[in-house]
């Protein structure tokens, strides 16, 4: 039986999912709602190089600026975390849209702009063949074929300024419960002399609000001053996965945000939802040569990566529940510990889990 593979979004996790079908020998139609490709200027784009590694994107064309860690900062405190060797770019998202695409079309995908699917086109789709839904957080598909709801969200807003940043390698993160209720607000030198300026919330408070008072603190005036921002915008973010992301008697596959495959404990999704989108590929091709389950996409998912995702739900909610004075302590605690050093040198901003196994075979080894 031959198959028709509908991809649903042409945002990265639809375009590595393209892309990974015509490697597999599978033709493919992306469906994009609109007009033009590309993404808007409040999705942020720090990726780490180790995962940027294992999607097999060619992103040489797309970076702006090379990170080399973050400084944390809480209740006065800061713990810094800070290697000597480059640990994530900063991409350019609609370049990095751009650069999908055309590996999604040198592998045979086609592309349809401007096309909003309905619940009927949905249904033609699904019986004819394999509908990939990558059409994010508030995804049609899901909704229209009765998938469960994400529980978690959190609500963003931020603004580039033409300044340059104290550090130009260095995020910087600010934790305050009472002020970024369930997240944190950042500043990222995207590039030299453009500095991305922005707050995270899980409810509660009003994010833009939350961003104009974070803009008065003594810190930011200092770096911005009375600029006016560049670009600016809000996004909604998922923070959980949800139950299933396959219907196996429909033959529809959920990735990327559209699944919540997504990092509870920053909201960056890239990099799990990719890997969702290479998994689901895979999978869709042992269905179709080999009538396997469908189903196998959600199993594997899981396995691999079910670990480090419930680990940053738990950190999201260590530190989203604590005051910015417990925060601090805890930081002083860190720094106490040797664990700025530690995180410096064996951190991993995707992979919690590998970071405790590193640890722990440093204390064996003692």
């Amino acid at each position: 039986m031959r198959y028709l593979i509908s991809v649903i979004g042409a945002g990265t996790a639809g375009l590595i999912a393209a892309r990974r079908l015509g490697e597999l020998g599978f033709d493919s139609t992306v469906y994009e709602q609109k007009q033009e490709l590309g993404v808007p200027v409040r999705a942020s784009g720090i990726l780490s190089l180790t995962g940027l590694g294992r999607l097999g994107v060619d992103y040489s064309g797309c970076v702006t600026n090379v990170l080399y860690g973050a400084n944390l900062h809480a209740g006065g405190r800061t713990l810094r975390v800070v290697s000597k060797k480059p640990v994530a770019n900063v991409l350019d998202r609609k370049m990095l849209n751009d650069a999908c695409y055309r590996q999604a079309e040198k592998n045979g995908a086609k592309l349809i702009m401007g096309r909003r699917m309905t619940g009927n086109a949905l249904d033609e789709l699904s019986k004819g063949g394999i509908v990939i839904g990558a059409d994010g957080a508030v995804s049609s598909v899901a909704r229209h074929f009765g998938f469960d709801g994400i529980k978690k969200f959190a609500l963003t807003y931020k603004a580039e300024f033409d300044v340059e940043a104290p550090e130009s390698g260095i995020v910087d993160l600010f934790f305050d419960k009472y002020s970024f209720n369930g997240l944190f607000a950042w500043t990222c030198p995207n590039r030299k002399d453009l500095l991305e300026v922005g707050v995270g919330l899980c409810g509660g408070m009003n994010a833009k609000e939350a961003f104009m008072k974070f803009l008065r603190n003594k810190e930011i005036l200092d770096l911005v001053g009375g600029r006016k921002a560049v670009a600016e915008g809000a996004s909604m973010i998922p923070l959980s996965m949800r139950k299933h992301i396959v219907d196996e008697k429909r033959r529809v596959l959920l990735i990327g945000d559209a699944a919540g495959q997504v990092k509870a404990t920053t909201g960056g999704g890239i990099i799990f939802g990719g890997s969702g989108a290479l998994i689901a590929a895979d999978a869709v091709a042992r269905h179709i040569k080999d009538g396997k389950a469908l189903n196998s996409y959600e199993t594997e998912f899981r396995k691999k990566h079910d670990l480090d995702l419930k680990l940053h739900s738990v950190i999201h909610r260590i530190y989203g529940s604590m005051g910015p004075s417990a925060m601090g302590k805890m930081i002083s605690t860190l720094n106490a510990l040797g664990m700025s050093r530690f995180l410096s040198d064996y951190g991993d901003m995707d992979r919690p889990s590998l970071v405790l196994k590193r640890f722990f075979l440093r204390r064996l080894a003692r």
